[in-house]
């Protein structure tokens, strides 16, 4: 038996009135997507347990079959693991967001997606400057400071992206001496940075500059069972996304290196198939998560989230469809990691549609994927860390 779960990161949302009150699944061109619906069984699915952030780690760890309650350590640590960087039993791992702040307030929360070029440049002075800890390079704006003392984690951060506009000086790190330090760290990165050459010469570019840094997110290493372990299958991730491979390495999985795989709006879908399709000769399950849907959600923008809906219906899950009937037998998961809204900006915590169909897959009679046709489904509501079970085990 063969396994696919395809992500799109983000892609649930709310009905938009520009789109007669429907939801950028509800009219966005996507046949391919609507035949697993057609063709299998639908409910909502909860990734995100109560008293949780409605992140990315803590949704797609569910769906990769563990309890977030039990095993979620924080999203640092598996950015970490993604760049090969070991963690010290003290050693607190932090996100290092380059963003844009004017007049004391974010106003972009990836400095217009930095190169990692860019973004090393700007590391290098970085570790120059503070001698606590050590700041590395992951991919564009998405970065990594290591703190080593294990107090951190008592420390309260957000978002960058979930404070765009506000007055910063309300959402540096609290909670303590060591928070105070933290704090420190990052308004004095605006100093550092705010003339650095490479921000200068992207002025000249007409690109905002990466003026500041953003800590948050921080964690210690987990502790997990492979997914081999837990649930006897050879696996392997399709991802343009630090955090996704972050998860791949804690649970034993194979990262597939993607050309083009960008984690943003740019993405090369056709490959991320071609690859996904590849990686299946020598694998029980395939973890496809695109990043593109997420993004366009962060920015507001209809036009794109539709785009990347259809992108990924068209250039990953058509070609997928036509490939696994060539095995004897294989059920496929559809689903998003939870919603990005147009109008809200960012994660909520909502149950997202999702579809299986496949071998022995009892179906429903709904005819569409989407927000509202999930509803209908025989599946109901279901919790996302036992969905792997439900995938191999129904």
């Amino acid at each position: 038996m063969k396994y696919v779960i395809l992500i799109g990161d983000g892609m649930a949302d709310y009905p938009i009135p520009e789109l007669g009150d429907k939801t950028p699944l509800q009219v966005a061109e996507k046949p391919n997507m609507d035949q697993v619906a057609k063709e299998g069984a639908n409910g909502l699915l909860k990734t995100i347990p109560n008293d949780m952030e409605p992140g990315s780690d803590v949704a797609n760890l569910a769906i990769m079959g563990y309890n977030p309650k039990k095993y979620y350590t924080g999203r640092g640590p598996l950015e970490a693991a993604s760049i090969g960087v070991e963690l010290k039993e003290d050693d607190i791992a932090f996100r290092c967001n380059f963003i844009t702040v004017h007049d004391g307030r974010i106003i972009d929360f990836n400095a217009n997606h930095i190169s990692t070029s860019e973004s090393s440049e700007l590391i290098k002075t970085l570790n120059e400057h503070f001698k606590i800890g050590k700041f590395y390079t992951g991919i564009s704006y998405r970065n990594l400071y290591i703190y080593p003392d294990k107090r951190a984690l008592k420390v309260k951060t957000k978002p960058p992206h979930d404070i765009i506009g506000e007055p910063i000086e309300y959402h540096l790190p609290s909670n303590g001496e060591t928070a105070k330090k933290l704090k420190q760290i990052i308004t004095e990165s605006h100093r550092i940075l705010k003339d650095h050459p490479t921000n200068i010469e992207r002025s000249k570019r007409g690109k905002l500059p990466a003026n500041m840094i953003w800590l948050w997110g921080q964690g210690q290493k987990p502790r997990m069972e492979t997914l081999k372990e837990k649930y006897g299958l050879k696996g392997a991730t399709i991802t343009g996304v630090d955090l996704i491979k972050g998860l791949g390495v804690y649970l034993g999985l194979d990262n597939i290196n993607v050309p083009g795989a960008t984690g943003y709006l740019d993405t090369d879908y056709k490959a991320k198939g071609k690859y996904a399709i590849k990686a299946l000769q020598d694998h029980d399950i395939i973890f496809i998560h695109v990043e593109a849907p997420d993004e366009a959600g962060h920015a507001g923008d209809i036009k794109e989230k539709i785009k990347a809906i259809e992108n990924i219906d068209s250039k990953i899950l058509g070609p997928l469809l036509d490939e696994l009937p060539s095995y004897n037998s294989f059920r496929l998961a559809l689903l998003a990691d939870h919603p990005t809204p147009i109008k809200v900006g960012t994660h909520t915590p909502d149950p997202v549609p999702y579809a299986i169909c496949g071998e022995n897959v009892k179906k429903d009679n709904i005819r569409s994927y989407d927000e509202e046709s999930a509803k209908k489904g025989r599946l109901g509501i279901s919790v996302a860390w036992k969905l792997l079970n439900k995938l191999i085990g129904s």
